[in-house]
C-alpha cells in the first residue's frame, strides 16, 4: 500500500532518466543553530558556503500533510484557518552530509578471518594475485563490472528481522569476489530501517549474512539526518529501543538531546496513562523543561509508546517556540519543525504479515494535529523514496568505488533491489536506476506492481535478480564462482586463467 499520493512526488516523472539527476543543483538552507524565517519559502539565511557543510537537496514530497482523507468529517475544526508558511517551511529542501564521509563510525567487519604468521610466506598464492591475473586477460568484462553497482534494501530482501534469507548470503559472496573475474562489484545498502548506531547495525548484519560490511557502504533512514546537527542544538529525539536513538544523535553531533523519558521523569502528569518504572526514572535525564526551548523534533525510528510520544510531540507542536507548558497564540507561525526519518506505512518482519511502520505513526500524528488546530501539519520526511536519500546514496556509492577500485565516480548501470513498490521501486524509478522487485518481503502481487512497476522486472529472490543483472551487463555466459583450479599449488594440473 503506498504511503503517499502521486502529488507527494513533486513534478518529476517516474520515467525521468539519470541525466536529470546531474542537472539538479545543490542549494543552501538556514544558518547553523540560527533562527528560521517565518512564513516564507527559501527566504532564510544561508549557511556559509565553505564547501564542507551540508548539501541541500530539493524535496520531492510536499512538506504539507493532507490528513483530511484519514479523518472523520466531524473531527475537523469548523473554522479552518488559511494555510500559511511556518518555521518549518524550508522543508521544501532536505540537507544531507557531504561526501567523502570522514566518519568516526567507519569500520569494516570481517568474519572468520585467520591471522597470518609473522615473517612467514603465504602457503599458496593469494586470491588477490590470482584474480588480478584473470582480470588482466578480460579487460572488457572488468570495465563492465566496474561500471555496474547494486543498491540493496535490507529487510525483506536480505533478511527478515534477525533471520537470514539464504539467497542474501550467496549474493554478497558473489559481489565480494566469488565470481568468474574474482572482482568486487560495487554495492551499498539503503534501508528505511533505523533505531541503532550504524556501527552496531552493520556488526549485526555482518553476522547474519556472514559477509564483511562497512559502515561506509551502509545508509539507514536517519543516516542523512546527521546533517541536521549543523542547524539545531536542542532537539527531541523520538523512537527506537531504550536510549539507542540518543546514542545515534550523539554520534551525529547533536549537542543537547532530549528523549521522551527525560520529559516524563520531569513531569509524569504529561503522560497520564504511562506507567513509569523506577528503572526508567534512574536512566532518564530530567530537568526543568519549562525553561528550555526545544528547537526541533526528530523521529528517528518507530515509536515504542504511541500514546506518550504523540502527547509530547503534539504539546511541543502547539507550544510557544518549543517550550513545554505553553500554548502558542498562533501555533502555525510559532511551530517548531518536525522531521521523520522515513515514511513507510508497512515493513516486513518475522511476522508473516507486514507490520505498521513509522508512516502509520506519522499519519496518526498529522490527523491528531489537524483535529486540534484545524490546519495541516508541515513536516519533513527523509528515507526512500525521497530524492535526498538517493542523492546521498550517490555520494556514498562514489566513495565506495574509490575504496574498492580507487576510482571515485558513479557507475553507469545501477540496480536497486527492493521488496516495497511504494518506496524502493518508485524511488529508484524516479532516480533513473534499474529497479528489481523481489517476492520475499512486502510485495506478494502478480506479474509486477500495477502502480509502481519495477523497470528491470520481478524476481523470486535477490539472487535471481543479481544474476539476471550481471548476465545483462557481463554476458549470458558469465560464471558466478571463482575457479580455484588456476591455482597451481592446489592442483597438480593447473589450468589457464583465460579458460
Amino acid at each position: 500500500m503506498p504511503t503517499f499520493d502521486d502529488s507527494d512526488l513533486g513534478p518529476q516523472s517516474p520515467l525521468q532518466k539519470t541525466a536529470s539527476r546531474d542537472s539538479q543543483r545543490h542549494q543552501r538552507i538556514p544558518s547553523r543553530h540560527g533562527s528560521l524565517a517565518v512564513g516564507s519559502y527559501g527566504a532564510n539565511l544561508a549557511i556559509p558556503d565553505d564547501g564542507e557543510g551540508p548539501i541541500e537537496v530539493p524535496a520531492t514530497r510536499s512538506s504539507i500533510a493532507d490528513a483530511q482523507a484519514y479523518m472523520h468529517s466531524l473531527s475537523l475544526s469548523p473554522s479552518m484557518r488559511d494555510r500559511r508558511g511556518s518555521r518549518n517551511s524550508f522543508g521544501a529542501a532536505l540537507p544531507i552530509p557531504r561526501s567523502k564521509r570522514r566518519s568516526r563510525l567507519s569500520s569494516v567487519h570481517y568474519l572468520g578471518e585467520t591471522e597470518q604468521r609473522p615473517g612467514l610466506p603465504p602457503v599458496q598464492p593469494s586470491r588477490e594475485i590470482l584474480a588480478a591475473q584473470v582480470q588482466d586477460l578480460a579487460h572488457e568484462k572488468v570495465r563492465a563490472a566496474k561500471d555496474m553497482a547494486f543498491v540493496f534494501d535490507i529487510d525483506g530482501v536480505l533478511v527478515h528481522g534477525d533471520r537470514l534469507i539464504p539467497e542474501g548470503k550467496r549474493v554478497l559472496e558473489i559481489l565480494n569476489g566469488d565470481n568468474q573475474l574474482g572482482i568486487k562489484i560495487p554495492h551499498i545498502f539503503l534501508t528505511n530501517g533505523s533505531g541503532k548506531p550504524e556501527a552496531a547495525r552493520v556488526d549485526q548484519l555482518s553476522k547474519i549474512l556472514h559477509s564483511p560490511i562497512s559502515t561506509d557502504q551502509f545508509i539507514q533512514s536517519h543516516t542523512p539526518m546527521r546533517a541536521l546537527a549543523e542547524y539545531y542544538k536542542t532537539v527531541l529525539v523520538v523512537g527506537g529501543e531504550g536510549y539507542k536513538c540518543r546514542e545515534v544523535a550523539e554520534e551525529y553531533g547533536f549537542q543537547d538531546i532530549i528523549v521522551p523519558n527525560d520529559i516524563v521523569a520531569w513531569d509524569p502528569t504529561i503522560a497520564p496513562y504511562r506507567v513509569f518504572t523506577e528503572e526508567e526514572r534512574k536512566t532518564a535525564r530530567p530537568r526543568d523543561f519549562s525553561k528550555i526551548n526545544i528547537e526541533a523534533i526528530m523521529v528517528f525510528s518507530d515509536s515504542r509508546d504511541y500514546a506518550t510520544d504523540m502527547q509530547i510531540i503534539v504539546d511541543l507542536l502547539r507550544s510557544e517556540n518549543g517550550r513545554l507548558g505553553t500554548i502558542a497564540k498562533d501555533p502555525v507561525s510559532q511551530r517548531i519543525p518536525i522531521y521523520f526519518s522515513q515514511g513507510d506505512l508497512l515493513c516486513p518482519t518475522e511476522h508473516p504479515i507486514p507490520r505498521m511502520s513509522q508512516g502509520a505513526f506519522r499519519i496518526g500524528l498529522e490527523a491528531m494535529y489537524k483535529a486540534l488546530t484545524g490546519v495541516d501539519l508541515e513536516r519533513v520526511v527523509y528515507g526512500k523514496p525521497e530524492l535526498a536519500t538517493y542523492k546521498y546514496a550517490d555520494e556514498v556509492l562514489a566513495s565506495w568505488m574509490e575504496e574498492i577500485h580507487n576510482d571515485q565516480r558513479l557507475p553507469s548501470n545501477i540496480y536497486m533491489i527492493g521488496d516495497n513498490p511504494a518506496s524502493d521501486i518508485i524511488g529508484g524509478n524516479m532516480y533513473g536506476w534499474n529497479t528489481c522487485l523481489v517476492r520475499t518481503g512486502v510485495f506478494q502481487g502478480g506479474e509486477n506492481d500495477e502502480e509502481n512497476p519495477a523497470s528491470f522486472g520481478v524476481f523470486a529472490n535477490v539472487l535471481e535478480a543479481v544474476q539476471a543483472a550481471m548476465r545483462k551487463e557481463l554476458g549470458q555466459d558469465f560464471k558466478f564462482n571463482f575457479d580455484e583450479r588456476i591455482n597451481p599449488v592446489l592442483h597438480g594440473n593447473s589450468m589457464s586463467a583465460i579458460e
